[in-house]
C-alpha cells in the first residue's frame, strides 16, 4: 500500500503546477496591471523578441514581472507597461506618450509592419494580441504599398463581482498614422481607451473559459490532414508487404533445399552429412551476440523509455484537463518536472539491460544515459538563446 499515497501526492502536485490558477480579486477603482509580453512575425509565433525591442513607449527603468521557468521556455518576455488601467472606470483616449521617431526608428516599425509583426499583452493572465500596424497593397500597375502604424488602442474588458473574465485588445475605430514618405523626424503620439462592461455570472466560466492561448488569432495550422495520413498510412502497408514477400520467398527457398538436404541424408549410405548452419538459421548466432557499443544502445533504450513515459504522462494530463489554458508555461512546467522524475525509469532500464547483456563499465552507462538528451539539448539552447 506504499506506493498509492505516494501517487496521490504526486498526482496532486503535478495538478497544482498544472492548474494552479493566479485568480485575482479587485476593488472598484484598484490598479489593474497590464503587462506588455512580446511582439513576433504572425506566419511565425515561435520567432519572438520583447515588446520594447520597438520603439514604442516604454517606462524608465523597464521592470521586468518574475517569471516561471515554463513561462521563459515559452518565449514569453513580461514588463510593465505605461498603460493606466482601473477596475471598472472607462477612460476615453488617454495620452499614454509622445515620441519623436527618428528615420531609423521608423524604418524599423516599417520593416515590422511589412512581416505582420503581431504584439501580445498580459491583463489577468488573459492575453491580448493584435498588430502592430497597417499594411494595404493594391493594383498591379501602378502598384500602391501603403504602411500605417496604429497609434491608437482600445481595450475592452468584462467583469462579474470582483474579477476580470474577459479583456481584448481592438483597432477598428480609429485610423492609422502614415509611414510613407518620412523624411527626418517623426512625431507621434500614443493615446489609449478603456472600456468596460458587466456580464453575468452565467457567461462568468464561458467567457474566461473561451479566452484560451488559442483565441483564433493565430491560423489553425493542427488541423488534421486526413489524405496525408491515408497517404502515409498505404506507403507503410505497401513496404511492409514488399517485405513480407521476400522474406517469404527467401525462408521458401531455404526451406526447400534443407529438406532436399535432409532427403540426400536420410538416403546416403550411412556417411556422415555435416549439414552446417546457412540460410535463415544462422540469425540465432547473430541474436545472441553482443553489440559493439552495448553502453550507447542501452542509453538509448532507457532515454526513449523515458520519453515514452513522458509523452504519456502529459497525454493523460492534457486529457483529464489538469492544464490551465490562462497560465503562461503550465505544459512546459509539467514537462520539466515529469522529465525529473522520470529519470528513475531511464536509470533503470538501462541499467537493467546493460546488466543483461554483460556489461562492466556500469559508471560510465550511467553517465551516458543521463547526458544522452540533456548535453545536447543544452548546448542546442545555449547557442539558440
Amino acid at each position: 500500500m506504499a506506493p498509492y499515497p505516494f501517487l496521490a501526492l504526486l498526482v496532486s502536485f503535478l495538478r497544482f503546477v498544472a492548474v494552479a490558477p493566479s485568480e485575482t480579486h479587485y476593488q472598484q477603482g484598484e490598479k489593474v496591471m497590464l503587462y506588455v509580453n512580446k511582439v513576433g512575425p504572425y506566419h511565425n509565433p515561435q520567432e519572438t523578441y520583447h515588446y520594447y525591442q520597438l520603439p514604442v513607449c516604454s517606462p524608465t527603468p523597464i521592470r521586468h514581472k518574475s517569471l516561471t521557468l515554463g513561462e521563459v521556455l515559452d518565449g514569453d518576455r513580461m514588463a510593465e507597461s505605461m498603460y493606466e488601467i482601473h477596475f471598472r472606470q472607462n477612460v476615453e483616449k488617454k495620452i499614454l506618450c509622445q515620441k519623436k521617431l527618428s528615420s531609423d526608428e521608423v524604418e524599423r516599425l516599417r520593416q515590422a509592419i511589412e512581416e505582420l509583426y503581431y504584439f501580445e499583452f498580459v491583463v489577468d493572465d488573459l492575453p491580448l494580441r493584435g498588430f502592430v500596424g497597417y499594411m494595404e497593397e493594391s493594383g498591379f500597375l501602378p502598384h500602391t504599398h501603403k504602411i500605417g502604424l496604429w497609434t491608437h488602442l482600445d481595450f475592452y474588458l468584462e467583469w462579474n463581482g470582483d474579477r476580470i473574465v474577459y479583456a481584448n485588445v481592438s483597432v477598428r475605430n480609429v485610423k492609422p498614422t502614415s509611414l510613407d514618405d518620412i523624411q527626418g523626424v517623426m512625431p507621434v503620439t500614443y493615446t489609449y481607451s478603456v472600456h468596460w462592461s458587466e456580464t453575468s455570472a452565467e457567461r462568468q466560466g464561458e467567457r474566461r473559459g473561451s479566452h484560451s492561448g488559442d483565441d483564433g488569432f493565430f491560423p489553425h495550422t493542427l488541423e488534421i490532414h486526413w489524405l496525408s495520413i491515408i497517404n502515409s498510412m498505404v506507403l507503410v502497408f505497401l513496404l511492409v508487404g514488399f517485405v513480407v514477400v521476400i522474406l517469404m520467398r527467401v525462408l521458401k527457398n531455404d526451406l526447400a533445399r534443407y529438406n532436399l538436404d535432409e532427403e540426400a541424408s536420410s538416403s546416403s549410405s550411412g556417411d556422415d552429412f555435416d549439414q552446417g548452419d546457412n540460410g535463415w538459421k544462422i540469425i540465432h548466432t547473430d541474436v545472441f551476440r553482443f553489440p559493439p557499443y552495448r553502453s550507447l544502445l542501452c542509453a538509448v533504450l532507457g532515454v526513449g523509455s523515458q520519453f515514452l513515459a513522458l509523452g504519456t504522462g502529459i497525454i493523460v494530463m492534457a486529457l483529464l484537463g489538469m492544464f490551465n489554458v490562462h497560465r503562461h508555461g503550465a505544459i512546459n512546467s509539467a514537462a520539466i518536472l515529469l522529465y525529473a522524475l522520470t529519470c528513475c525509469i531511464s536509470g533503470y532500464v538501462s541499467s537493467n539491460f546493460y546488466r543483461q547483456i554483460g556489461g562492466e563499465r556500469w559508471v560510465w552507462n550511467i553517465l551516458l544515459t543521463t547526458s544522452l538528451f540533456s548535453a545536447p539539448f543544452f548546448l542546442t539552447w545555449s547557442v539558440v538563446n
